[in-house]
């Protein structure tokens, strides 16, 4: 797999919850730390997630947002 973002986070998926039409996927990256991803349920199938199997975090985003009290 080659792809552009950098921020790749491997891990194993430790829970896969489908709804009506979105998955929520649990990946734990380690250290105690955990990745949810709202994905759709067919793709979920596509790629064969299941709980035990490796999987990447890919984290792309534009913007992030720091707020304190």
């Amino acid at each position: 797999m080659q792809i552009s973002a950098r921020n790749r986070l491997k891990g194993t998926v430790i829970e896969v919850t489908k709804g009506a039409t979105t998955a929520h996927v649990r990946i734990d990256i380690g250290g105690g730390s955990t990745v949810t991803a709202s994905i759709t349920n067919e793709a979920v199938d596509e790629l064969d997630i299941s709980v035990g199997k490796t999987a990447y975090a890919v984290v792309k985003a534009s913007d992030v947002m720091v707020a304190v009290d």
